[in-house]
Parts: structure tokens; C-alpha cells; sequence
């Protein structure tokens, strides 16, 4: 059986991006050698990678761009788009779905054996919180505090987690794995 697993960038304060819609230069604090493997790892488990629709722009519009094996991967393997407003999809591998997000995820779990990745996407992060689809919160903390932005977690959710491993980064960041 496939595990969901999301997998964000945040800062120690929470925010999985500043106050405009891809400001992440936190990201940058934490991009290595050790964060590229885990890329590419996670990329090879993968039989699908999901997407909200900001998030899909955002990703679609830097990756058909860029070259190396993280490329690849992330143009090869199958999207799931959940979007409501968006009418078509161009990036490779892309199918949109406009309805039944955890439905969807939930057949797709129980008949597929790699891994369902969800990056970004704070908002069908929420609703997959809330109907308890989420196997794995992988949360890599940038070691910067920003005071403003978009927080990962909404308002209004509240679940228990486990810590299941951590990993300290040679450049100040920590992955935490968290199961649910």
C-alpha cells in the first residue's frame, strides 16, 4: 500500500513561504548536497506527486525549464492536480482533478505500492489533514525566523504527531518525520 507523504520547506516560525506567493529564498539556507539526495530518493519512491493548483503553476513553471536528474524525475513522473479553477494542465505527466480530492487519494493509496508526494500546497494539505490521509509530515525547518507569510498549518488543525526520525543538516536545517 502507497503512503501519502508531504513534503514542505518551512521556516522556524512556520511559514512555507513569505507574504508573496513564491518568496523562498529560505530555501536556499538549507539546499545542499544531503537535500538533493533526499530529493532524489523521495522523486525514485514516487508513483505520483500532488499537487494544489498554485502550487502545480509555480512547480510546472520552473521545472519543464531545468535540466539534471531532480528534473527529470519531477517531469517524468505522473502529477495529480487538484484544482477546481484550472481548465487544462501543460507539464508533463499532469492530470487534473476537479472533484473528490481524498476520495481520489484514498483508491489511489490502497492500489498502488510507491509513494504519493505532496509538496507546497498548504490548503488540500488542510483537507488531507483533516480526513486523516497523511502517513508521513516530512518538514524540512529552515533556520530563519520571518515574521510574516504564509503559514504551512491553517488555523484550526489540530492532530497529534509521533516523531518517527530527525535529521540535522550540515548547514543548520533539520527533516522531521512525523507520522500522524
Amino acid at each position: 500500500m502507497a503512503k501519502l507523504i508531504m513534503w514542505n520547506i518551512i521556516t522556524l516560525d512556520g511559514y512555507f513561504e513569505g507574504s508573496k506567493k513564491w518568496d523562498l529564498p529560505f530555501h536556499e539556507l538549507v539546499w545542499g548536497e544531503e537535500l538533493e539526495k533526499l530529493s532524489i530518493e523521495q522523486l525514485e519512491s514516487a508513483s505520483y506527486l500532488v499537487f494544489g493548483r498554485v502550487t502545480y503553476e509555480g512547480m510546472a513553471s520552473h521545472w519543464k525549464k531545468e535540466k539534471g536528474r531532480i528534473a527529470d524525475l519531477m517531469n517524468s513522473i505522473p502529477k495529480l492536480v487538484f484544482s477546481k479553477t484550472l481548465k487544462n494542465t501543460e507539464w508533463n505527466n499532469s492530470h487534473l482533478i476537479k472533484t473528490n480530492a481524498s476520495e481520489k487519494i484514498s483508491e489511489l493509496k490502497a492500489t498502488h505500492e510507491k509513494n504519493l508526494f505532496l509538496f507546497g500546497s498548504a490548503d488540500l494539505a488542510s483537507t488531507f489533514i483533516k480526513d486523516g490521509l497523511f502517513d508521513i509530515l516530512r518538514i524540512g525547518i529552515a533556520p530563519v525566523i520571518l515574521g510574516q507569510g504564509s503559514p504551512l498549518f491553517k488555523p484550526g488543525i489540530k492532530v497529534e504527531l509521533r516523531l518517527q526520525s530527525e535529521r540535522q543538516l550540515k548547514n543548520g536545517g533539520i527533516v522531521l518525520d512525523y507520522r500522524i
